[in-house]
């Protein structure tokens, strides 16, 4: 049997990761008065939301301890089981390095390592594809080596409410942060080469929403069949124009949506929301 393990940044919920027969290890995060929970079990992002827009210190992130990756490896190896690894970008954090050293650990060879060099959307569209790959029969090396092609299409735009919370956390350099610290204006992220960077800005909420329609096509439009996902911090109502734009613009169905976790939300800040995608050019044997 194959396993595909991945890490909570990729913003997958217990409930969907048992549909999918996925297994999530979960990111830490601390608040300022030092209590620490888990991401995605310990507390919902709603509620994390609302803290973090009245935290003074911005909470931190952290990876998980190995012994958590060590102890899924070595039940998978005592199974006789294989196990492809997803990790968001090792650029932004330390834990497809800690999932390796507990399989060195754990003295298995079982494990194949797929670092994302995205996050989130990103991250947890490339899960998604890696479930759908396992379920058709494709066996663990065909799956990894299908990742590692189809994540130099994948694409991850984000319009950011305020950038504060990345140039604080340290995920975006402070001159990059500049371009929203004008009144007024909307600032454009995306992931390249594993790292967050400013892809625009537009004035406003309306102007952000066009400024991210022009990038989906400048990287290469939405792939016909594979799908899509959409993600909002606080409300849903910030993906529908993306919704609306999808199905009146491009003429294909809705994205998945999915609320972005706390680990993430912790950079990219209340008020964001965005769209992955795997672009046109891509082909899955």
């Amino acid at each position: 049997m194959i396993r595909i393990l991945t890490d909570s940044a990729s913003d997958i919920l217990p409930a969907e990761a048992a549909q999918l027969g996925v297994t999530v290890i979960p990111l830490n995060v601390t608040l300022e008065d030092g209590t620490v929970f888990r991401d995605g079990l310990d507390k919902t992002p709603s509620e994390y939301y609302a803290q973090l827009a009245a935290c003074k210190k911005l909470p931190t992130t952290s990876q998980p301890s190995p012994e958590l990756f060590e102890r899924f490896f070595a039940e998978a190896a005592a199974a006789g089981d294989e196990v492809i690894g997803i990790f968001l970008s090792h650029e932004l954090s330390g834990t497809c390095q800690c999932a390796k050293l507990a399989a060195d650990l754990a003295n298995v060879d079982n494990v194949l390592f797929v670092d994302s060099t995205n996050v989130c959307l990103g991250e947890g569209l490339l899960v998604r594809l890696a479930v759908q790959l396992r379920d058709a029969g494709k066996t663990a090396v065909q799956i990894a080596a299908s990742l590692e092609h189809a994540k130099e299409h994948l694409h991850l735009v984000a319009a950011i409410d305020d950038l504060k919370y990345l140039r604080k956390g340290g995920r975006l350099p402070a001159a990059a942060a500049v371009a929203g610290g004008m009144l007024g204006i909307k600032p454009l992220i995306t992931i390249k080469e594993g790292k967050v960077a400013l892809a625009g800005k537009a004035r406003g909420l309306p102007g952000a929403y066009v400024a991210l329609f022009k990038k989906i096509e400048e990287l290469g439009g939405i792939h016909p069949t594979l799908p899509a996902l959409a993600g909002y911090t606080v409300a849903p109502r910030e993906v529908a124009p993306i919704q609306t734009y999808l199905q009146d613009n491009l003429h294909r169905p809705e994205a998945l949506t999915r609320q972005i976790g706390c680990v993430i939300g912790t950079h990219a800040g209340p008020g964001a929301f965005g769209l992955a995608f795997f672009d046109e050019a891509l082909v899955i044997e």
